[in-house]
């Protein structure tokens, strides 16, 4: 039978960093957070005659998330989100119908975001690059929201985006045959909380 030769406090380390390796390596694992129909998404913007708001709470958003050995956000590895346009509603029928002409909703239903790189601070800072998809267009964009985790181990993120219409190759609405029209720059405002799958 081969001896071991190692001396005995050789073999005590390498248990050490045998324990401290499957350690991090356990907590350190993705994990899939999701959300469906529990989203607050505003649309904000402007007009001729009054600011505006398109609100939703439809829609689904996948995320993988690291957390570190003390439990903290560590990396945003995946995350998508799905938005029918058509869930977005202001206090007016007649503007909603501009609206969802203008976003080519009969062609195109939702409103999409698929990540393509991410970095995590550790204040729960996320900053974002991914493809922002609106009526038929998309761009690579940064979106930066915030995140925290809860005491049930969800994670509420929320934040906003700046968008122009104009570069989704939307043109502004218009109402009242015309006389009202809306400013090509817009907010998107969201905030959601994603449980664990």
């Amino acid at each position: 039978m081969k001896k071991n030769h190692l001396p005995k406090w050789c073999n005590i380390a390498l248990c050490i960093l045998l324990s401290q390796f499957l350690f991090l390596s356990v907590s350190a694992q993705q994990i899939k957070y999701h959300a469906k129909d529990d989203i607050s998404l505003i649309i904000s913007g402007t007009s001729t005659l009054h600011d505006w708001d398109m609100k939703g709470a439809k829609g689904e958003v996948e995320a993988v998330f690291t957390l570190n050995n003390v439990g903290r956000l560590h990396e945003l590895h995946a995350l998508s989100v799905n938005v029918p346009a058509e869930s977005l509603k202001s206090e007016f029928t007649a503007m909603d119908k501009n609206a969802y002409k203008a976003l080519k909703t009969n062609k195109v239903a939702s409103i999409t975001y698929h990540l393509v790189s991410a970095s995590v601070a550790a204040d729960g800072t996320i900053k974002t690059t991914g493809k922002l998809s609106i009526a038929g267009t998309t761009i690579i964009t940064n979106v930066d929201a915030i995140a925290k985790i809860n005491p049930d181990k969800s994670i509420s993120v929320s934040g906003s985006k700046q968008i122009s219409m104009k570069e989704y190759g939307i043109t502004p609405p218009t109402f009242m045959m015309g006389t009202i029209k809306t400013g090509n720059d817009i907010v998107l405002k969201f905030s959601v909380t994603l449980k664990n799958k």
